[in-house]
């Protein structure tokens, strides 16, 4: 019976061992075949993010039908989503199955994720360097760019603990869309460099009312003068363009100080005058900019097609469009002698899989993302740059900048605009660090805003006490007691980061009662049998 017991304990043990590693288990790191099997047939997944631009899906589509007729042997299915977070949940959901795509779209603070599953994704650095298959390899069957030809800044971004785990696809910045009519209209002239105290001002300005309570701006009844898309880019260019923590390299968590506090209370104020909201809360910048109800709506330079009176993808029935002479500018900034803006736009990542060939088989694919056809193309529809100096300077692509105004569909002047903005400001742009967690802290800092502005809407006193507590509890909302070092967190903060959850607790006090039987009933076992082999010992 004993035996029986300490079979079960043992079988038990190994179990809740192996459950305790769980994500341990993963791909044998990828190794570069020594050349590619062209006599073999490859199916490969392409994961991509589409909104509604039906010309974005062609150019995806029609880049599938030129790569796989230089490559029969090679087909590529697409999957396409509505946005990158349903990418990321569906990705870390099919690593613990490896049931990844090939090939998929996203973004480097998703990528540090990924990476938790062992080998999941392919580090390409070996790839990049290859003569023969990597960046313009001898053997690669389009004209791939080099990797001096992409641009070292954006490159850069795909960089993971030194090592490149992705190529950049795509690239924007954010830009504030302003009706400058509005602007004019209240006394104001718009400065060459954009602040945020001009910004507060002017919004402040137009909230005035006349007596029936309508806005005496735009006379209608609604007017919210300062509209934010991305909370997390405005709290994490504010830090930076005040050269204030967020996080280290290391994944030290920087965010939660006085500074942070100093802008959560000016934001506050200004949500409480009416002068300022975020889409999560109030809608689209570009809704209530195209309404007449706007004066200022930051987004991204990608979203420039959706932004002004005669805008290609205007979101608004007709009726309610307002006609206004629209500005696009940088974002403010608190010193504009030295202005900072963030980089962003999704990148390619490859998965790694049992098969090596087939690995080269995505890289392949994914590389043909970066010729100049690709990248002119999937730029055009939207205010993106390409990532390459040979699509930059492609007289196609020059030619295309040259012709701003033209029509209000490929030559939209406000897209031309926002690309210009991102083309001549691209070093003066910044990346957040990325590590694991990288993506909860990017969401922590943009709740840190909406929080603010949904409490003092709906009539909630936001103070220091108010604050403590609101960071205490995106802290743990977004798990940052458990993402990178401790050194930076406040003390407070510090020392629950020296507990263990209670769960990891009860699993840890399992395994060792466990153990501790097991050990036991070898023991005794042991001990039982060296007696029957001695019959001279006694009891």
């Amino acid at each position: 019976m004993l035996k029986k017991i300490c079979s079960a304990l043992l079988c038990a043990g190994l179990v809740l061992g192996l459950s305790g590693c769980h994500g341990s288990v993963g791909q044998k790191p990828f190794q570069m075949p020594e050349e590619f099997d062209t006599a073999r047939q490859y199916e490969i997944t392409f994961w991509a993010k589409n909104d509604t631009n039906k010309t974005q899906t062609d150019i995806y589509k029609k880049a599938i039908a030129d790569f796989e007729a230089l490559y029969p042997n090679i087909h590529v299915t697409m999957r396409l989503y509505t946005d990158y977070g349903r990418i990321y949940n569906d990705v870390i959901t099919n690593i613990s199955t490896n049931t990844t795509p090939n090939v998929c779209i996203t973004y480097p603070d998703h990528i540090a994720t990924y990476m938790t599953g062992r080998n999941s994704v392919v580090c390409l650095d070996e790839l990049f360097s290859d003569e023969r298959y990597g960046l313009g390899g001898s053997e690669v069957r389009f004209r791939a760019p080099g990797e001096s030809q992409i641009i070292p800044k954006f490159l850069e971004e795909c960089m993971i603990d030194g090592r490149h785990y992705a190529i950049p696809y795509m690239r924007s910045t954010e830009a504030c869309y302003i009706n400058k009519t509005y602007v004019e209209a209240l006394g104001y002239t718009l400065p060459e460099e954009l602040t945020w105290d001009f910004i507060w001002e002017v919004s402040e300005a137009a909230v005035a009312k006349n007596q029936d309570g309508t806005f005496r701006l735009n006379g209608q009844n609604v007017m919210i003068p300062f509209l934010y898309k991305s909370t997390d880019n405005m709290m994490i260019q504010m830090l930076r363009q005040k050269q204030a923590g967020y996080s280290t390299q290391e994944g030290d968590i920087l965010l939660f100080h006085d500074t942070t506090k100093e802008l959560l209370t000016t934001i506050a104020a200004h949500t409480q005058t009416g002068a300022f909201s975020t889409f999560k809360i109030s809608g689209y910048p570009a809704n209530f900019l195209n309404a007449g109800q706007c004066v200022f709506a930051i987004d991204s330079t990608a979203g420039a097609t959706w932004m002004g009176s005669d805008a290609p993808l205007v979101d608004i029935s007709e009726d309610k469009l307002v006609q206004f002479e629209t500005a696009v500018m940088p974002i403010p900034q608190f010193d504009p002698e030295n202005p900072v803006m963030i980089s962003q736009g999704p990148s390619i990542c490859v998965f790694n899989k049992e098969d090596p060939q087939e690995v080269l088989a995505s890289w392949l694919f994914a590389q043909y993302l970066l010729t100049d056809q690709v990248q002119i193309a999937y730029a055009q529809t939207e205010g993106y740059v390409p990532v390459t100096t040979s699509a930059q300077q492609n007289p196609e692509y020059q030619d295309y900048l040259s012709r701003g105004g033209e029509d209000d569909n490929v030559y939209y002047d406000i897209k031309i605009q926002a690309t210009k903005l991102l083309l001549d400001h691209t070093d003066q742009t910044f990346v957040t660090p990325v590590f694991n967690g990288s993506a909860s802290l990017r969401d922590a800092a943009g709740h840190l805003i909406e929080d603010v502005t949904n409490s003092v809407k709906r009539k909630f006193t936001v103070d220091d006490a108010y604050l403590e507590k609101l960071f205490s509890d995106t802290s743990s909302l977004y798990h940052l007691d458990q993402v990178g070092g401790i050194t930076s967190l406040r003390p407070a903060d510090k020392a629950e980061m020296g507990k263990l959850p209670l769960p990891s607790v009860i699993l840890l006090s399992v395994l060792l009662g466990a153990w501790l039987i097991i050990l036991s009933c070898v023991l005794y076992t042991w001990k039982k049998g060296k007696n029957k082999s001695n019959p001279s010992v006694t009891h």
